[in-house]
């Protein structure tokens, strides 16, 4: 059981969701928890990722890492965006295991549906139809990362958890038109507008 004492580890701190999760346990109590930079610890170096998890003795993780970005990122880096994402969760669930950490939260992406997926989604719509395209390669890494996560659940008794977050902004969201997701991008068109307006 995840206490106010326990050493929990936010991946991918600096981000939306991350930063928003480390606000959160901060007003909850939470005391100790751990963060880096990607200067210091490259997530998608498994050595590094290992040695990382031994030497802070993590009792849970919260895994919001991960190489994202809206559909003109997605669909021009398909290699970057599957490799990155496949290392990165890779490297932090079986750190988990061999380091006997049985609390994990790993975020995915409502991407994971079906392209025409019934709505509302429903958790039993996974893998019943043809992914989009655009973001395939990105899906299909989350996919792998829940598949793991169940898995190991499965044959080593860990208590790995999947939340998959959808259509997210807010503070410390990225606002570049041409990798930032839909709303973000829309928020900074209506400010960049506003602003011009107040010129003229």
């Amino acid at each position: 059981m995840v206490k106010n004492k326990s050493k929990v580890f936010v991946t991918g701190h600096k981000g939306l969701v991350g930063s928003a999760v480390v606000r959160k346990l901060t007003e909850r109590g939470y005391k100790n928890i751990i963060t880096v930079t990607k200067d210091k610890l490259d997530l998608r170096n498994q050595k590094e990722v290992f040695n990382f998890f031994q030497k802070k003795k993590i009792d849970a993780v919260i895994n919001a890492a991960g190489h994202v970005g809206g559909i003109f990122a997605n669909n021009k880096y398909k290699a970057d965006f599957i490799y990155d994402n496949l290392a990165i969760q890779t490297n932090i669930i079986h750190a988990c295991y061999k380091n006997k950490i049985k609390s994990l939260i790993f975020l995915g992406s409502s991407c994971i549906y079906p392209k025409n997926s019934k709505q509302p989604i429903k958790e039993k719509y996974l893998l019943t139809g043809e992914l989009e395209k655009t973001n395939e390669p990105y899906a299909i890494a989350k996919i792998a990362g829940i598949k793991m996560c169940e898995s190991y659940n499965f044959q080593y008794k860990t208590n790995y958890k999947c939340l998959m977050p959808c259509n997210l902004y807010g503070p410390n969201d990225n606002y570049d038109l041409k990798t930032s997701h839909f709303f973000p991008a829309l928020i900074f068109k209506a400010l960049a507008q506003k602003k011009i307006k107040k010129m003229n």
